[in-house]
């Protein structure tokens, strides 16, 4: 008889890591956005909510792990909902400063600074509960993804941590970044497995000190700035996903730090183009109008006769609407969808298997922290 002493037994091999992989259509992106660009334009920014929805759909069903696609089953109508509930707190306070600041002139500049205070409170306080909304309508194997934790508590320590960085002239911010980023990872979960964030502000510090140096000369010199930018994005994404942790399961990243170079140097091309349109199209629009008019143009932009200056109005506003149009189709394809496929081509899950065996639980969060963060445009994917 052969026996093998116990302990001995060979440990097996652990599990290649598994890629994410990103299948969503370019094109079709691009036509969804701007379908949903003009319909925001006629419906005056309501269909907002519905075209954040389908882009989440989007980029949550087309983005697979271990052969499995998320699910988003957030709904356009909770985001209206939770807008409006947001509205009716933040105009009664936008109100009062206005009234405050008319009854006492002197003090309008004093009563600037709480209201900052106050607004940043409320930012952070909508940034921590969009969080939640978004985690508790993602869904990956039939289990929902969840968060707990207090948003008010979140906000009370970015406003400490916004004071270090303020103090320390910015150095303190990748030890900000660590701090905030670890609430909100423990407190978030999948299905049983809670979650965590292993980065540091050292190691975050380390890779991007030298753009601390070179922030205060880019502001100034303008090819200097997208590059600056794009660098420190690529290594911020880098460090945050190589930190996660989601019980058992890790991630980790070889974004490249010049990864999003191209992405911000289109989005700025972009910007210089249609920026040069729209000023081709009002200085043609104009001398278009003079001609047909018979109209000097001294007269139409003098604008003491309101008749005549209509037309030039009209024409002004049509032209600004087309261009925020534009800008705004740009932006999100370049800066959600290339931005999402280009970091998740370089992700690795590790220990996937201990994902397994989860079971369900948390609770539903309620779409109010996304209305806050949308009246406060702190919003985000």
């Amino acid at each position: 008889m052969q026996w093998t002493p116990i302990g001995s037994e060979p440990i097996p091999p652990p599990l290649p890591p598994t890629r994410v992989e990103f299948s969503g259509n370019r094109s079709e992106f691009r036509k969804m956005v701007t379908k949903g660009a003009m319909l925001e334009l006629v419906t005056f920014g309501f269909y907002r909510f519905w075209l954040v929805t389908d882009i989440r759909r989007h980029l949550w069903a087309h983005t697979a792990i271990d052969g499995d696609a998320a699910e988003y089953t957030g709904r356009a109508k909770e985001l209206l909902v939770g807008f409006l509930f947001a509205l009716a707190i933040l105009v009664p306070i936008y109100l009062a400063y206005f009234l405050i600041g008319i009854e006492f002139e002197r003090w309008q500049g004093f009563a600037s600074t709480p209201l900052f205070i106050g607004f940043y409170a409320f930012g952070q306080f909508a940034i921590f509960r969009a969080r939640r909304y978004r985690l508790t309508r993602t869904v990956w194997r039939g289990v929902r993804f969840w968060m707990d934790g207090s948003g008010w508590a979140y906000s009370f320590r970015a406003m400490a941590w916004g004071l270090l960085v303020l103090l320390t002239l910015g150095l303190a911010l990748p030890w900000r970044a660590a701090a905030l980023e670890r609430y909100k990872m423990q407190h978030s979960h999948y299905g049983d497995l809670t979650g965590d964030f292993e980065g540091d502000g050292w190691t975050f510090f380390k890779r991007a000190w030298w753009l601390w140096l070179l922030s205060p000369i880019a502001l100034f010199v303008f090819p200097l700035a997208p590059f600056v930018y794009a660098e420190f994005k690529a290594r911020e994404w880098r460090w945050w996903l190589d930190g996660i942790r989601i019980g058992g399961v890790s991630l980790s990243s070889n974004l490249p730090h010049d990864a999003f170079y191209g992405l911000y140097w289109k989005l700025v091309g972009w910007w210089m183009l249609l920026t040069v349109a729209f000023a081709v199209y009002m200085g043609g629009g104009s001398l278009l109008l003079v001609q047909l008019s018979g109209v000097s143009a001294e007269e139409i932009f003098a604008g003491d006769n309101a008749a005549k200056s209509i037309p030039m109005v009209v024409m002004m506003v049509i032209g600004y609407f087309a261009l925020a149009l534009a800008i705004n189709i740009v932006m999100r394809v370049y800066l959600q969808r290339d931005l999402w496929a280009k970091v998740l081509e370089t992700v690795e899950v590790h220990d996937i298997a201990a994902a397994a065996d989860v079971r369900g639980s948390g609770q539903l969060a309620s779409a109010l922290g996304e209305g806050f963060a949308d009246g406060l445009d702190v919003a985000g994917f």
